[in-house]
């Protein structure tokens, strides 16, 4: 599997005093060169932590994989076509919650996705939804016409060490085995941490896992390098 590293908190904790430090592209250059397969940002329509500049510095400045994680927005969608980011991952958004909630209702606004993410493919972008591990969700996925989905793995990884455990990881796996069948690639992320990653391991074809707030947290005890590094050996570990 690949480890996306998303340093949205990186910024969170530049916002907190009004400043530069610690420097978002800074961050990022520790990522690719501590061995990340791309750098993952979530432009929020309220901007409480990454900001516009800091995704074109990233694009502009940095020879990575960027993952822009929006919400499916004029806005965004207008930021987007003027980035040109390496993929897009469309994810529901409230301006009231701490973090993402859950998965991308896909199955009832069919209609709607397609039509927002056409010029985004269109453009070469690659776009993935990120949807719960849900049979509807996942074929829904496939009828817009994207070829990747992002899991999202918060049931699994607020589930992790409790009885319904292995509930939530046959769900994942359910998901990923149907999306496999329709064509799509699977990639998954929100909640994974040092812990509980290790599970990833029992999907069957997951591509890429995109993991930012228990990096971040580990990276202010042990540094960015070598909590990137950890991760990515446990990413590798069979």
């Amino acid at each position: 599997m690949l480890l996306g590293v998303n340093i949205d908190h990186v910024a969170t904790l530049r916002n907190a005093r009004g400043e530069l430090d610690p420097n978002v592209l800074e961050a990022a250059k520790v990522c690719m060169l501590a061995g990340a397969n791309g750098i993952t940002t979530h432009l929020r329509e309220d901007r409480r932590h990454i900001a516009d500049f800091d995704v074109f510095m990233i694009k502009n400045e940095l020879d990575c994989k960027l993952n822009l994680e929006m919400a499916a927005t004029y806005e965004m969608k207008k930021i987007a076509l003027d980035l040109l980011p390496h993929a897009c991952c469309i994810v529901p958004e409230r301006r009231e919650e701490l973090t993402t909630e859950g998965g991308l209702d896909v199955y009832s606004q069919k209609e709607k996705l397609a039509e927002f993410v056409k010029p985004l493919l269109d453009n070469g972008i690659e776009v993935s939804l990120f949807i719960t591990p849900d049979r509807k969700q996942v074929s829904a996925a496939a009828d817009i016409g994207v070829k990747f989905i992002e899991l999202h793995t918060g049931s699994y990884s607020r589930a992790f060490g409790k009885e319904n455990e292995e509930q939530e990881l046959i769900r994942l796996k359910q998901a990923t085995s149907l999306a496999h069948l329709l064509g799509l690639t699977v990639n998954a992320g929100h909640g994974l941490n040092y812990q509980n990653v290790s599970r990833m391991h029992e999907i069957d074809g997951l591509h890429e896992l995109n993991i930012g707030h228990s990096i971040i947290s580990r990276a202010v005890f042990i540094g960015l390098d070598s909590a990137v590094k950890e991760m990515i050996n446990l990413v590798n570990k069979n």
